[in-house]
Parts: C-alpha cells; sequence; structure tokens
C-alpha cells in the first residue's frame, strides 16, 4: 500500500517511513509538495490544523493522504506553545537554528514562573488527519508524557527532543536512538493507529 505524506520535514519524514516499514505500507511525501501554496493553520487545536491541511493537500493526491500537527504541550505555561510549537519564538529561522530559538524560548518562561509554578511537565501531542479527494476519512490522536529538563542534552531527534526527558528511558528524546523513541513518542502512536486503521 502506498500512502502520500503532506510534510517536508526530514525528522518526520523519516520517522514515518520507519513505521510504514515495519508494516508493509510504502510512504512517500506528496509529489510537488513544494510547488503547492501551504494552507494558513488557522485552527486552535491540533486536531483542527491536521484536519485543514489533510483536506487541502489530499486534492493533489493520487490515493489517501495523511498529515499530521503536533507540537509541545507544557502544563506549567497553560499548554503553551501547543500550535505554535514550530513557531513560538517568533524569530523567522528556520531549521536547527529556530529549534534552539524554540527551546531557549520554552525554557525562559519557565525559568519565571520557577518560584511560583516549579511543575516542569510536558507532553508531546501529535495528530494525525487522513483524508482522500478533499474529504476527510479520520483523525488518530498519539500522545507521550516527560519533563522538560534546564538544558539541551542529546544531539538526536529535532525540535524540542533535546529537551524533553523521557523518565522510562532515563534519558531525553534527544540522546535516545530513533527506532526506540518512534516506539513511544506521540507520532509514533498517532501513526501506528492509522497504520492498524487501515490493514484491519
Amino acid at each position: 500500500m502506498k500512502l502520500y505524506c503532506a510534510t517536508g520535514n526530514p525528522g518526520k519524514l523519516r520517522e514515518f517511513g520507519l513505521a510504514g516499514h515495519v508494516l508493509n505500507i510504502d510512504v512517500e511525501p506528496l509529489p510537488g509538495l513544494k510547488t503547492l501554496e501551504a494552507p494558513e493553520e488557522t485552527g486552535n487545536t491540533f486536531e483542527a490544523n491536521a484536519i485543514l491541511k489533510a483536506e487541502y493537500y489530499s486534492q493533489f493526491a493520487d490515493g489517501p493522504l495523511f498529515a499530521d500537527d503536533s507540537g509541545l504541550a507544557v502544563d506549567a505555561l497553560g499548554g503553551a506553545p501547543g500550535v505554535l510549537s514550530a513557531r513560538y519564538a517568533e524569530t523567522g529561522l528556520s531549521g536547527h537554528d529556530a529549534d534552539e530559538a524554540n527551546n531557549q524560548l520554552v525554557l525562559k518562561n519557565l525559568a519565571r514562573l520557577a518560584d511560583t509554578n516549579p511543575d516542569r511537565t510536558a507532553r508531546f501531542v501529535c495528530v494525525i488527519a487522513l483524508a482522500e479527494k478533499g474529504k476527510l476519512i479520520q483523525t488518530f490522536r498519539g500522545e507521550v508524557v516527560g519533563e522538560l529538563l534546564h538544558e539541551a542534552k542529546g544531539p538526536g531527534g529535532f525540535g524540542y527532543d533535546p529537551l524533553f526527558y523521557y523518565p522510562p528511558f532515563g534519558c531525553t528524546f534527544g540522546e535516545a536512538a530513533s527506532e526506540r523513541k518512534f516506539d513511544v513518542s506521540h507520532r509514533g502512536n498517532a501513526l501506528r493507529q492509522m497504520l492498524q486503521y487501515l490493514t484491519r
């Protein structure tokens, strides 16, 4: 089975391809994705943005397509950065520079609250929306709970992974091997739900 994915994020593509391979599903980026004008992500929830993207991009796919919206929700910050996770620092930077700026802003905002709210619990959330020919088929939600360290650790992963300490591993997602991380990650959980739905 071939399944198209509406993301140009290389980190996400690696993880999606890894999970698809296990279940004999070929996950490929939507051909010509970079030439399409991206829809404005106007939703206030991960679900809303995932659906918006899946319905839009599936109009250009020859078969089913999925899109995801994912990010970090920090309890002490009222769920922020949430749907703004990728552009939290609003620096206009891209790639690793943007990741670092986002991480630093989360740490700065947590430091301001340290005296009144020392809680550093956080969760990664991923919602995947599956659509075909502009119509939503189903959504799938995955979460993983951990805590944020005071400094980044580990060269692996992307986004907030180096800050996200996962107690069962005894290390951050930035220190964990990608296959091990994917076994428990929010993105892995959501994707496995979708693939099981498709192969049932």
